[in-house]
């Protein structure tokens, strides 16, 4: 039983991972940089209400913190989803260089995020 279980998990986990490679974007929320509540794919539109504040950083805390939201990394064209929240949270609406393993469904295993210069 116990090399069946094994066996299946091998089936399942590559034995080996992916070279970890350098990311840059911002850190932003997933319904801005996925055109859920913006058409420009960015802050623009909520922060001329100012009901989400008035920079990238306070867009997207509120949208994560009240709106369901969840950080994710946006480069000119791409959106990768983060398995690393809390982390990303210390970078909200920064631009960052992030240093992590892309996996299956867009996610970026996050393994070093710092701002860029």
């Amino acid at each position: 039983m116990k090399t069946l279980a094994l066996l299946s998990l091998l089936a399942v986990v590559p034995i080996w991972a992916e070279d970890p490679k350098i990311f840059r974007g911002e850190i932003a929320d997933n319904q801005c940089a996925m055109n859920v509540h913006s058409l420009t794919r960015s802050h623009k539109e909520m922060l001329k209400g100012k009901a989400m504040g008035n920079t990238s950083e306070s867009c997207s805390r509120m949208c994560v913190q009240h709106y369901g939201g969840h950080y994710v990394l946006q480069d000119k064209d791409n959106v990768f989803n983060l398995d690393d929240q809390e982390r990303a949270d210390q970078f909200a609406g920064a631009r960052v260089k992030l240093t992590g393993t892309l996996m299956s469904s867009n996610t970026i295993h996050v393994i070093s995020i710092e701002r860029e210069k």
